[in-house]
């Protein structure tokens, strides 16, 4: 497969949240390969931590103005740009007050507001691929990293599947040390088939209130392949993804890991 360009969709980025092993990952990784020659672009929530002057995040006016139907109600798509120095890369920030609070310290809104998760993740996995679908910008890797961003290979696989930016791309999950504690809202799935899935697309998350290791199987089941990003994931989603017979790349030392999930997509 020749890769010319690699879609990051990430749950955090370092320096615009706090550093820890995932958003220094989701800064790393898509540096290391965008060192290799490949075009990147990268997607994230827009935080409420986040300071947009000093992260000279601005606007882009084209781009904003959806709304994002969930649950019958309308959710209004702000999309924000900010170049990664010294690299140049672009990181957009998918942004609505409804989920993200302009004016939090306490910490990211995963974390502070657990209780909208459920929504928070459809309304960033669909305003990432309408962002992505408005730019035409037509990936050959889309790749997938923490747990806010699960939805992704479900709506790319049976919602977008025949758009020309992501009819012919590979999805690629990554499995962190990323867990959350408890369930999605009890509604989540309701909410979904509300968003035109079908019984049989969702029928890996059962009827009880979702937690990480359903929600995270679900990203498995829809994928084409998986990458173990970090030490310490989840030993039974390891397991999960191996069994289903899909390509699998073991965890890599970190001088080395950009390298080998590049070298990675080319084989899928």
């Amino acid at each position: 497969m020749d890769v010319k360009k690699v879609l990051y969709i990430s749950q955090e980025i370092h320096p615009y949240v706090p550093a820890n092993v995932v958003s220094t990952l989701c800064c790393e990784l898509p540096r290391g390969v965008q060192e290799k020659g490949i075009e990147v672009r990268t997607f994230m929530p827009r935080y409420g931590i986040i300071n947009e002057r000093r992260n000279q995040l601005h606007e882009v006016i084209r781009l904003s103005g959806m709304n994002i139907i969930i649950d019958d109600t309308d959710h209004p798509l702000i999309i924000k740009v900010a170049t990664l120095q010294p690299t140049r890369m672009q990181v957009y920030f998918m942004d609505n007050d409804d989920y993200f609070d302009r004016h939090t310290t306490e910490g990211l809104e995963v974390d502070t507001h657990p209780a909208d998760n459920d929504e928070r993740s459809m309304f960033f996995v669909r305003g990432s691929v309408e962002t992505v679908k408005k730019l035409r910008w037509d990936a050959s890797v889309v790749h997938c990293t923490g747990w806010i961003t699960a939805l992704t290979p479900l709506y790319l696989k049976h919602k977008y599947n025949e758009d020309p930016s992501f009819r012919t791309g590979k999805i690629v999950v990554s499995l962190l040390p990323d867990a959350f504690e408890g369930t999605l809202d009890a509604r989540f799935v309701e909410k979904l088939r509300m968003d035109g899935f079908t019984d049989e697309q969702l029928a890996v998350l059962g009827d009880a209130p979702v937690d990480y290791r359903t929600l995270m199987r679900i990203a498995i089941d829809n994928a084409d392949a998986v990458v173990e990003a970090l030490p310490g994931a989840d030993p039974e989603l390891i397991a999960y993804a191996k069994a289903s017979g899909k390509p699998f790349l073991e965890c890599q030392p970190e001088e080395t890991r950009a390298a080998a999930i590049a070298d990675f997509y080319t084989t899928l």
